[in-house]
């Protein structure tokens, strides 16, 4: 499909530079597949849901992945992209024509990583110097990874630390957060509980890839990045079993879904999952994993608008989106929720 198809205009000032405090305050657009557009909160969910429905959460945790360096006299930036062992990343790096393979990056702190090689896309191999594991380099020297639309507003601080991280957060590895999980807190989580509605996570380590800019004017001829995830066969084994009893499985963030969506097979089975993933979800794909999404408000032309036209209609969102700028919705990362039934 063409790429322009999915675009539209979105107010500079429509990008969330924080997240609503508490979490639960921000916004919830509710599109259902037809009908009337309902302006509430996510404090609604619950009763928005029914009782067997299943949420699906991403647990991935998110590390200081962007990185401030120099080769010799030239500044070199770092983001973090997807861990190849235990000592070295690939990474998309800013000001790479200064680069060579075998160059050492110094990232101050005493962090140093050796240039391995450069990849067809661009990015690089980083090889990280020292004994101490890379997670405690990166703690010492890095930078949470915040979007380039708020990061290129105003700089990184302490409170990214915090706000940047979803209270599911436990497995080292994401260069991204899976943002619509942002918007959950204990006592949410608590009222849900009660209406019914169960909850589950997997492991999905976001990698930058997937927010890079389409550049191609067909989306056939975009490659997504690959992403490691895991699905626990125990996991697997009660969703398919909430969806038998009736139950719907609703994705919460794009990320859980296209785990999920990689982990069911022709039958509609979710099946224990562990590996890369590259999927790509555009209209005309047929979803056999998710009944739902709740989802944060993605940017013009980019894969994640995309995957939600897929879910519910290019025209459907178009105008679901065109509500939401009206209504002075807060978009991307830091920003308010929908949620898509269709």
């Amino acid at each position: 499909m063409r790429v322009d198809l999915f675009d539209f205009d979105l107010p500079t000032d429509r990008i969330a530079l924080r997240p609503a405090r508490p979490r639960d305050a921000a916004r919830l657009l509710h599109v259902p597949g037809s009908g009337a557009f309902q302006d509430l909160g996510v404090r609604d969910l619950p009763r928005l849901l029914r009782a067997g429905d299943v949420l699906v959460f991403n647990d991935t945790r998110v590390i200081p992945a962007q990185l401030e360096g120099v080769r010799g006299e030239a500044r070199i930036g770092a983001t973090l992209h997807k861990r190849l062992d235990l000592r070295r990343w690939q990474a998309f790096v800013r000001n790479a024509k200064r680069l060579r393979e075998g160059d050492t990056i110094d990232f101050g702190q005493g962090v140093t990583a050796s240039a391995e090689a450069r990849h067809p896309d661009g990015s690089w191999t980083l090889a990280f110097g020292g004994d101490d594991p890379v997670e405690v380099l990166l703690e010492r020297a890095g930078r949470m990874p915040l979007p380039p639309y708020i990061a290129g507003k105003r700089p990184t601080d302490e409170a990214d630390r915090a706000d940047y991280q979803t209270m599911f957060a436990a497995r080292d590895g994401a260069v991204a957060a899976p943002t619509a999980a942002l918007h959950f807190t204990p006592g949410l989580l608590d009222a849900l509980a009660h209406a019914g509605v169960a909850h589950e996570t997997l492991t999905l380590h976001v990698g930058a890839g997937t927010f890079l800019p389409v550049k191609a004017d067909d989306t056939q001829d975009h490659a997504m990045h690959a992403e490691w995830g895991r699905i626990e066969p125990d996991t697997a084994d009660r969703l398919n079993a909430a969806r038998a009893n009736g139950g719907r499985v609703i994705a919460v963030g794009t990320t859980s879904l296209r785990l999920l969506e990689s982990a069911a097979d022709e039958a509609c089975v979710i099946r224990p999952f562990a590996g890369d993933t590259a999927i790509f979800i555009t209209p005309g794909y047929r979803f056999r994993a998710i009944d739902g999404l709740m989802t944060n408000f993605h940017l013009p032309r980019s894969t994640l608008f995309m995957l939600v036209s897929a879910l519910m209609g290019l025209d459907r969102m178009q105008a679901a989106y065109a509500h939401a700028i009206a209504e002075q919705y807060r978009f991307y990362s830091y920003g308010d929720a929908s949620l898509l039934i269709p």
